[in-house]
């Protein structure tokens, strides 16, 4: 019966149905741990804040208000902001809709088909036939408002700030306490002469050497999460900013109308690597092709957005990060089909972030697997 728990198989085979199911619960369970993972980011990128509130001798409660306001400042900006300016984009999609049926049927006769789908096109018909449901459940849940979402992080954020401190320390608690334990039973089964025995008094005199090596190894893993996350979020934050002005910028000056909402759009979707810039991308061109009608201007827009956005991406955004989260870019790509599978297109989000406090967790392993999984999942560097 040894023989075969020890199998490598049986235990490759036992952690794949492991992590399915938690892949499962994850997606079950999304309408209370997506809430609760955003508050969580939320609390690492306001951390800094805090730190400096807190120095300052501002009260805990006190700075969870500081907090709480600029979250509900900038809820406040940004709907404002989709209010007016999508408002305005959502109101023009009706001759969109009929230009780009207009279009599609031009060229389906021009190539030659003969489906009627396509020569008599309809975009209307086209959205009826699909799934409402598979759109709404991108976020939390199709049944769960928007504002209830925003409920949901803001009181997992309340409970978070008041309690991580203390999971820390029960955390820290357990982990000295494993160690401990296994040291003492380690040597006591070694006493057999008065020379060991001193030797054990020696060992144990030390113990609080090794309780704090490991209460500081646990405090540098916590501290590398918090970094990786304010680093990634800061740095990305700005360069998809400078890359949304640019695109922006370019659209304004070939004339292409509701450049603030594309130039937003490009901000939002840089957040999802690789996919996004690619989707993003696409939708503008579509929509130059709507407006303007000329398949050759919608590919020159596509050529230049396409360079703006692999200059960035793979040039500028990589000298900025450099090896900052040391993620293999293999990973980043099954990281946002795994988290987008999970959690829809927030997931999508949060893909990178997660991916790297998983590596930053399995950094401090020991066993052979799990270094060989955080290996897979770095850069090689």
């Amino acid at each position: 019966m040894k023989r075969i728990s020890s199998d490598p198989i049986v235990k490759l085979f036992i952690s794949v149905i492991g992590i399915v199911v938690i892949v499962l619960v994850l997606k079950e369970l999304k309408h209370i741990l997506l809430p609760f993972t955003i508050a969580y980011v939320l609390f690492f990128v306001f951390e800094p804040l805090n730190k400096i509130l807190i120095k300052w001798k501002f009260p805990k409660s006190a700075a969870l208000i500081v907090d709480l306001l600029i979250i509900f400042f900038l809820i406040y900006i940004v709907s404002n902001f989709f209010i007016s300016s999508f408002g305005m984009f959502v109101e023009s999609l009706p001759k969109y809709e009929s230009k780009l049926n207009g279009i599609i049927s031009k060229y389906a006769i021009s190539f030659g088909i003969k489906n009627e789908s396509l020569v008599h096109f309809s975009l209307l018909k086209s959205v009826q036939n699909l799934v409402y449901g598979d759109f709404a459940s991108d976020f939390f849940t199709s049944t769960i408002s928007l504002f209830t979402a925003i409920m949901f992080v803001l009181l997992f954020y309340i409970f978070i700030y008041t309690g991580h401190s203390i999971v820390i320390k029960a955390i820290k608690n357990r982990y000295m306490q494993v160690t401990i334990r296994k040291s003492v039973h380690k040597y006591k089964k070694k006493v057999k002469t008065e020379a060991e025995i001193a030797e054990e008094k020696r060992i144990e005199r030390n113990i609080e050497n090794i309780k704090k090596k490991r209460a500081e190894k646990i405090e540098q893993t916590f501290k590398d999460i918090t970094d990786h996350i304010q680093q990634f979020i800061s740095i990305k934050f700005v360069i998809t900013l400078i890359l949304g002005f640019i695109v922006g910028l370019i659209l304004y000056l070939f004339g292409v109308k509701f450049y603030i909402v594309f130039g937003v759009l490009t901000v939002l979707l840089n957040f999802i690597p690789n996919l996004g810039s690619v989707i993003g991308v696409g939708f503008i061109s579509i929509m130059v092709l709507i407006q303007f009608e000329s398949m050759g201007f919608a590919l020159l827009i596509a050529g230049i957005l396409i360079v703006v956005q692999n200059i960035v991406g793979n040039i500028i955004e990589p000298k900025i990060f450099g090896d900052t989260l040391g993620l293999n870019p293999l990973v980043i790509l099954i990281s946002l089909l795994v988290w987008g599978y999970i959690w829809g297109i927030v997931g999508m989000f949060l893909a990178v972030p997660l991916t790297a406090i998983i590596k930053i967790i399995l950094s401090g392993a020991k066993t052979r697997n799990l270094k060989f999984i955080n290996d897979l999942m770095g850069t090689g560097k």
